[in-house]
Formats: C-alpha cells, structure tokens, sequence
C-alpha cells in the first residue's frame, strides 16, 4: 500500500512483519507531524484498517477526505 492523500496531508504507512505492528506517518506539506500506530497480525496489516486509521485521524482533526 502506497501513501494516501487527503487535503494536503499526506499519509505513509510502514510495518514491521517481525513485531507484527505498524505506522502510518502524517505529513504536511513535506513536513513531519504526527505517528499513528497500530498493531495487526498475519503478513501484511488489512488494508482496510489502515484506511480506517486515516479517516479517524482526518475526523478528530477535521480533515476534510474529499480533498485531495
């Protein structure tokens, strides 16, 4: 999975398959601001959770998603 935009914010994930936890990065306009992680299992984390992560993030911070 690739990094998701959303309103100028871009976010990264990344993952460690060996402790089965992961990252997602949020950056704004190329600079660093937050670190949302997570935990999952298998693999790969679900795409679908990531997803979720980010939609989460974007509401308590009033993100508007359909912006790009």
């Amino acid at each position: 999975m690739g990094a998701i935009e959303r309103n100028g914010y871009r976010f990264v994930p990344e993952f460690s398959v060996t402790y089965q936890k992961g990252a997602v990065h949020v950056y704004r306009n190329g600079k660093y601001l937050d670190e949302i992680t997570f935990d999952f299992s298998g693999k790969y984390p679900d795409v679908d959770q990531i997803e979720e992560l980010v939609e989460q993030y974007c509401k308590n911070n009033r993100i508007t998603p359909s912006s790009n």
